[in-house]
């Protein structure tokens, strides 16, 4: 099994004939990803080749999903055209979108998430994040396949890079799907949905959860846990060093106070049982003896 998406997910990339979505559709389709085609408004009827796979590109999203039966899509807009898109889809009322794009005003996303949740079809993993990778299934995004293959850890991080750095450090025992959530301020699927789907899931065995300073989405996920999830889980707050009352990368990583603080979350984790690494590395351990018995 896997969450949110799996071998027989059919995704469309809106603004594939962009140099960064023709890029990463390539990659995509050598990861086995099903791509069934492209969205670009005003260029419908033309296809791409990519690589000797003749991809045909649409209009809409509604257009596309008639076309193909696509159920995801990952959007590589650039950040004035994101909310179009985004809302393009929620009215085709496509299941799961993908954002991709940094950069979007927190205005637009904080429009297009209260759109798709006043639709209620649409589950958006995102913006400004990496996406989403079920390895040896499917990978919708920009995180590279061949880090680790299929296994028993489920990951859900805020951070790209130590996205990519947990798959590493664990790819002895693999993954159900590592989801990366994005950092802005405004994201659509959270930790909790994630921790959710992966206590729900036959298949994930136990649970890597990356976190990082600001706001209160760590703590928010650390009392769902203690309700809801019987898995193992091991957590990492990037940010231990971070000064006070400054923007460290993400938009959504500012402290004020004690509230915010890597210390700050990794109380709120272990009084829940979870046990918080200080380093990545320090995490993948405590995963590796969860899983070794």
């Amino acid at each position: 099994m896997a969450i949110f998406i799996n071998e027989n997910s059919k995704v469309i990339v809106q603004g594939m004939t962009g140099s960064e979505g023709t890029k990463h559709t390539k990659r995509m389709l050598k990861a086995g990803t099903k791509i069934v085609g492209g969205v670009t408004p005003g260029k419908g009827g033309q296809s791409v080749d990519m690589d000797g796979v003749q991809i045909p590109v649409f209009n809409s999203v509604a257009e596309a999903m008639a076309a193909t039966g696509a159920n995801a899509s990952v959007v590589f807009v650039p950040p004035k055209f994101a909310k179009a898109a985004v809302i393009d889809a929620v009215d085709a009322k496509m299941p799961f979108v993908v954002v991709i794009t940094e950069g979007i005003p927190v205005h637009d996303a904080a429009a297009f998430y209260a759109y798709a949740e006043s639709k209620g079809t649409t589950r958006i993993l995102g913006p400004n994040c990496p996406g989403i990778i079920s390895p040896g299934k499917s990978n919708i995004g920009i995180i590279p396949s061949d880090i680790t293959g299929p296994g028993k850890i489920g990951l859900v991080s805020k951070s790209g890079t130590l996205t990519y750095q947990m798959m590493y450090e664990l790819r002895d025992f693999g993954f159900t799907t590592a989801v990366g959530i994005g950092g802005d301020p405004i994201i659509g699927t959270t930790h909790i949905d994630c921790l959710r789907a992966f206590q729900d899931d036959p298949e994930t065995e136990a649970i890597v959860m990356i976190g990082e300073i600001g706001g209160d989405a760590e703590e928010r996920a650390a009392a769902f846990i203690k309700e809801y999830v019987t898995k193992p889980v091991v957590g990492y707050v990037a940010g231990f060093t971070a000064p006070e009352g400054k923007t460290m990368g993400h938009a959504g990583a500012i402290v004020s106070g004690s509230s915010g603080t890597a210390a700050a979350k990794k109380e709120a984790l272990e009084a829940v049982g979870v046990a918080v690494g200080k380093t990545p590395s320090e995490t993948a351990n405590l995963m590796r003896k969860i899983l070794n018995g």
